[in-house]
């Protein structure tokens, strides 16, 4: 786990999950510098290592197939990696640096199940992307814009269709 834990994935992680929330909280207009402090700080961290050692582990795991099967292995498990509990849990660490700790229940098992299965074509898509196009060293910080991304659209639609 330490090898994941170096200076590109620190700062990538940091910058990208701070300033893709941010936006997003911008444009809600529930904007916080401890809340922008708290998710860089995950970003740096507990992404940091999680998600590129994840990445590494299915590389490893995926060579033994096919060339299609592979791809099709890759994109699958990030998908389920990425799974509701996993939105869930990166909802609570938004709520706790929010201080929203009235938002933390299980309704929020709920939410994270309509942010998992809303954009699956397009996570599927971006998935296969990142797990097939783009370099093994580069997944981490590309899958975080893309989160980035997936933070602002979300914020988008709740201001558009709200």
């Amino acid at each position: 786990m330490i090898k994941y834990f170096n200076n590109k994935n620190i700062i990538s992680g940091a910058i990208i999950y701070g300033i893709g929330d941010s936006i997003g909280s911008l444009i809600l207009n529930e904007f916080s510098w401890i809340r922008l402090i708290g998710l860089a700080f995950i970003g740096g961290t507990v992404y940091a290592i999680e998600i590129p050692a994840f990445f590494d582990w299915l590389e490893s795991y995926s060579k033994k197939f096919s060339l299609k099967k592979s791809q099709a292995i890759k994109t699958i498990l990030t998908t389920l990696f990425f799974n509701p509990i996993w939105i869930a849990r990166h909802f609570i660490f938004i709520f706790l640096f929010s201080g929203n700790f009235a938002s933390i229940n299980l309704n929020l098992l709920h939410i994270a199940w309509l942010a998992y299965i809303t954009p699956l074509p397009i996570t599927l898509f971006a998935n296969y992307l990142i797990q097939n196009k783009v370099n093994l060293t580069w997944r981490f910080p590309v899958s975080a814009i893309f989160s980035a991304l997936m933070v602002i659209y979300f914020a988008l639609s709740k201001v558009i269709f709200n």
